[in-house]
């Protein structure tokens, strides 16, 4: 099997990594508007990555 070396990260795993990233910064902020910004980015990612679950299913036909 050929390795891919170049390959680039999907969308879930793009997704998966700032979706952490945006986490660890919610762990050390403190209260405010700052951390309501955080909570809001997470929540957009948290529906982007339930769209791209069901965009990718394999249940989904193109219409005929």
């Amino acid at each position: 099997m050929a390795s891919f070396p170049n390959k680039s990260p999907t969308l879930y795993e793009r997704l998966t990594a700032e979706k952490k990233r945006l986490q660890i910064e919610l762990d050390q902020a403190g209260s405010g508007s700052a951390r309501n910004k955080l909570l809001d980015k997470l929540r957009q990612l948290d529906t982007a990555a339930h769209i791209n679950e069901w965009l990718s299913s394999p249940g989904l036909r193109a219409p005929v």
